[in-house]
């Protein structure tokens, strides 16, 4: 389904930026946000986001995760290989897609998550949110989230 929102948002070359009735200006203060949960989660890693805001609508998106030392998460081949014979996805790739669907839908709360990598799909909803949040306040603070509770 991810590929479909980026074929359509590559096709259609952002032109839904201009369809002011279908698409009013986002409530975005132009600048740089960021969002990093509050600890690292069980297996070591702090996930991420920042976004830049132009014109009122988010025109950079990072999205990634790094463990204590600083390591980024996408730049493991070793965790990729792994977790792409797993799951099939990995880091590099589902961290780039969903960063992409920010873009293309400009909310968060529109994008759907990518099978193998569920678990970070509602961490990056609530970060997204939360830098969101501080671009519509004009905050310049990092956002800091709680890792989401696991269901049972």
């Amino acid at each position: 389904m991810i590929r479909n929102y980026l074929a359509i948002g590559i096709l259609a070359g952002f032109s839904f930026l201009s369809c002011s009735n279908k698409n009013p200006r986002p409530a975005f203060r132009d600048g740089y946000y960021a969002a990093e949960m509050r600890d690292f989660d069980s297996h070591g890693w702090k996930e991420y986001i920042s976004i830049q805001i132009n014109n009122g609508y988010i025109v950079t998106v990072e999205y990634n995760a790094r463990n204590v030392s600083g390591f980024i998460k996408s730049w493991n081949p070793d965790y990729m290989r792994t977790m792409n014979a797993s799951d099939g996805t990995y880091p590099n790739k589902y961290t780039r897609m969903y960063a992409t669907a920010l873009l293309i839908l400009q909310n968060a709360n529109l994008i759907e998550a990518i099978s193998g990598a569920t678990e970070s799909y509602a961490n990056f909803v609530q970060l997204a949110n939360a830098a969101i949040k501080q671009a519509r306040e004009g905050s310049k603070q990092v956002a800091l989230v709680d890792i989401p509770a696991k269901e049972p």
